[in-house]
């Protein structure tokens, strides 16, 4: 077992390394309110005649994207609507939305919703770039490797960060496996950061996401072989989201606090793209996957527990976290230790439980081998568990 947590880090430092030397870019940031309606005429400067929209039905069926589509027609920049996003996107769900994109012989996408949209929107990107590949062939690191089409990302929520992250999150709908596609190419060209559609998100998913936004800033800033640029956006998002997310909550048309969240979003979008996510999603997206539980309310429950099992790695940057949260301590251990209460805190203020009552036992071993086979070795966390760590983790978060 020592040689193999040796042979982890080697591959986890190899890889951040990497990253940081990587010809990368951060998405373009289009911010304030209304900047939706500057997407058709950013479309029509880049010289692009037809796009493939990908939204919900939801979105659809309330109309709200209607004058949105007319600023479209009012810029003669023709479109197809994919409206069948559900949450977490299937295999099938992707697959068929690009047969559409194929066929209409579209330029590039436009996704405007949460994190399942964007992440789908990045998911036909990837076969669009590989046609010969499949979803399951692209998992993994780095496997599309080519240009996609440009994507403009619209956020209606405030937590994914997947508008400035290289991963897609997809689910295998016949295993009920979440697995990823990640892949530098993947960020999305543009994200469009327009409060005003998130003002009226209902405040169980202003919770959700606005605890899976700080579960990504507090993985990547903990992690090992963080870079200085992930750290730093690391500290902006948890600084963010300490100040607006209750605001946010309790007040949905806090318009400056929803803006702040989004920007929390973005940034803690931006550490996890240097740096990674860690074991709190290897659990979450197993329990996602099999039971439908909302992703950012996955991770909402985990985080404590995990911060709490990881011990003494983290307690130094923790405490650090605290100090940007403004949450004090006499000592480090005080303070990561107050840090781990502040964010159950936030889940009870919230109405986010403590457990997950989905679990079942008989499930256990399976989530348990799911997780150590995404974690171990891609993630540079804190310190290397075994299936023993991940089982007591589960334990006690029935």
């Amino acid at each position: 077992m020592l040689l193999r947590k040796l042979y982890y880090r080697i591959r986890q430092f190899a890889f951040s390394a990497f990253m940081c030397i990587a010809p990368t870019r951060d998405s373009i940031v289009i911010a304030g309110a209304g900047s939706i309606y500057k997407v058709p005429k950013l479309i029509k400067e880049q010289g692009l005649k037809k796009v493939f929209i990908i939204t919900t039905s939801g979105f659809l069926r309330r109309g709200s994207l209607q004058a949105f589509f007319e600023a479209f027609q009012t810029e003669n920049i023709k479109f197809i609507i994919f409206g069948e996003v559900q949450p977490d996107p299937t295999i099938n769900c992707i697959e068929k939305a690009v047969d559409i994109y194929q066929n209409e012989h579209c330029e590039a996408i436009v996704a405007v919703g949460g994190g399942s949209v964007i992440d789908c929107a990045k998911a036909v990107g990837a076969r669009i770039a590989r046609p010969k590949k499949t979803l399951l062939q692209l998992q993994g690191l780095l496997k599309v490797m080519k240009k996609i089409p440009s994507i403009y990302a619209i956020p209606t929520t405030a937590g994914t960060g997947s508008e400035a992250t290289a991963g897609a999150v997809i689910t295998n709908g016949e295993n009920h496996y979440k697995y990823t596609v990640l892949d530098l190419c993947l960020v999305p060209k543009y994200a469009i950061l327009d409060a005003e559609l998130t003002t009226t998100l209902p405040s169980s998913i202003t919770a959700v996401t606005g605890m899976d936004a700080l579960t990504h800033a507090i993985e990547a800033y903990t992690n090992r072989f963080a870079s200085p640029k992930a750290r730093k956006n690391a500290k902006v998002a948890v600084k963010l989201i300490y100040k607006n997310l209750l605001k946010a909550y309790e007040n949905g048309n806090d318009i400056e606090a929803r803006e702040n969240m989004l920007l929390a979003s973005y940034y803690a979008g931006i550490a996890i793209n240097n740096n990674f996510v860690g074991y709190v999603h290897a659990i979450a997206h197993g329990i996602g996957g099999l039971y439908g539980v909302p992703h950012g309310k996955a991770n909402a429950i985990i985080l404590p527990y995990v911060l709490e099992y990881y011990g003494k790695a983290i307690e130094k940057k923790l405490a650090e976290l605290a100090d940007v949260a403004g949450i004090k301590g006499n000592t480090q251990k005080e303070q990561a230790k107050a840090l781990i209460t502040s964010v159950r805190n936030l889940n009870k203020k919230m109405g986010i439980p403590e457990k997950i009552e989905e679990l079942k036992r008989k499930d256990f071993q399976m989530l348990v081998q799911r997780a150590v086979k995404e974690a171990n070795p891609t993630y540079p966390v804190p310190t290397i568990w075994t299936e023993k760590e991940f089982g007591l983790v589960l334990k006690r978060l029935k």
